[in-house]
């Protein structure tokens, strides 16, 4: 009778040869930082940690670069458009407000220098109150040119909808029973000149 240990047969010897070394998978992720590395350490004092941060605080309206010599903007010419100031108030008018600072800078020739460019730098003098705010309030560098300050000034203060019931006073308009032509007819241009943008052939004809 053979026993269990005497049924089995013997096991072949291992192979000769130095051992396999048989190394962890390791599984590495996109965009993972190694947890190796330490991050760089912060070598700045603490006076220049808690100084104030010298960046952001470019104007909206870029002025292009003045070739000419010693310009400067006047006193004389900052008064004159500081003495009729644009707030933002609801009963003011923007476009009466651009009409009269138009005038005003129409009246400076410098060489080299255009017109556009001394407007670009006299208009911030011309507003106050909830027009400087806006004006602060616009990205930094976002006004590059006298049409883009022009564009977003009036619609910032004369939104579409003023537009469209202005346009609504001029299709319905009406002389009234106790006024005279000439009084409808400077009511009328009254409307005209507070819509200048309405969109109509010229009605004065």
């Amino acid at each position: 009778m053979r026993t269990r240990s005497q049924s089995r047969e013997p096991r072949p010897p291992p192979p000769e040869g130095p051992p396999v070394v048989i190394e962890p998978l390791r599984i590495e992720y996109p965009f993972q930082e190694d947890p190796h590395v330490e991050p760089m350490a912060d070598t700045r004092t603490m006076a220049q940690l808690l100084q104030a941060p010298t960046e952001g605080y470019e104007d909206a309206i870029l002025i292009p670069e003045i070739v000419a010599n010693n310009f400067e903007l006047k006193h004389g010419l900052i008064n004159l458009v500081q003495n009729k100031q644009f707030f933002g108030h609801d009963k003011e008018d923007p476009h009466a407000h651009i009409r009269y600072f138009n005038k005003i800078t129409s009246t400076m020739r410098v060489p080299n220098v255009p017109i556009t460019t001394i407007k670009l730098m006299l208009f911030p003098f011309s507003i106050e109150g909830a027009a400087r705010i806006w004006l602060e309030k616009e990205p930094p560098r976002s006004i590059q040119t006298w049409d883009d300050l022009v564009s977003k000034f009036i619609n910032q203060f004369f939104p579409p909808s003023k537009t469209t019931n202005l346009r609504n006073e001029i299709t319905r308009f009406q002389q009234r029973f106790d006024e005279s032509f000439y009084e409808a007819w400077d009511r009328f241009n009254d409307l005209l000149r507070a819509c200048p943008h309405h969109g109509f052939s010229d009605l004065r004809k």
